[in-house]
């Protein structure tokens, strides 16, 4: 599908390509909603006002970079702003200066699949959850991430390595339990 021609029948007003927009970014763009609040109806909400800033600013589209991309970016930035004026969010926003704690470079033994991985991310407090977000599956340096979320960029850097080893400590504890399961399920030969 031609991104291209799909963006200026938008801009003419042609419902039926705003419609095909919407369609096909709809659903990976839930996914990324998702992945910022703490569930489906917040995203739902997030999505949509995510698609009004889309349908408002297409005439920004520089038709320089990839459309799924600029959609993402706007998705992202509505979803940061979501958490920041929803009260229910506001509480766990809360970032320190505190010191960095040591993260160790071991990666777990545990294989885990992307679903799993994803709910484990969503049970991070929501401020580890955002910058973990940001930072390891957006791609976003901690300079923009503290621009973004109004931080210094050690705090992002911090708040990143907390989660990190957050993360880490509980996949640890999935593989033991895990390999304690499968030694007890595997009758010895």
């Amino acid at each position: 599908m031609d991104h291209h021609q799909l963006v200026k029948d938008c801009l003419k007003g042609n419902a039926a390509a705003q419609r095909r927009l919407y369609d096909l970014f709809v659903g990976p763009m839930l996914g990324v909603c998702y992945r910022y609040t703490k569930s489906m109806v917040d995203a739902e909400d997030v999505l949509q006002e995510g698609f009004i800033m889309v349908f408002r600013n297409l005439y920004q589209f520089s038709f320089s970079g990839e459309l799924g991309g600029w959609i993402r970016r706007i998705m992202v930035n509505t979803a940061i702003n979501y958490l920041k004026k929803n009260s229910r969010y506001q509480a766990d926003l809360l970032f320190t200066d505190g010191g960095l704690h040591p993260v160790t470079d071991d990666d777990p033994e545990v294989l885990l699949s992307t679903k799993e991985l994803a709910e484990l991310i969503r049970q991070l407090p929501p401020g580890y959850q955002a910058i973990f977000n940001l930072h390891a599956i957006e791609g976003y340096s901690h300079v923009e991430i503290g621009k973004i979320l109004g931080i210094k960029e050690g705090t992002s850097r911090s708040q990143y390595a907390r989660a990190r080893a957050l993360l880490i400590s509980w996949i640890n504890k999935i593989s033991a339990v895990n390999k304690n399961e499968n030694s007890y399920a595997r009758p010895k030969v």
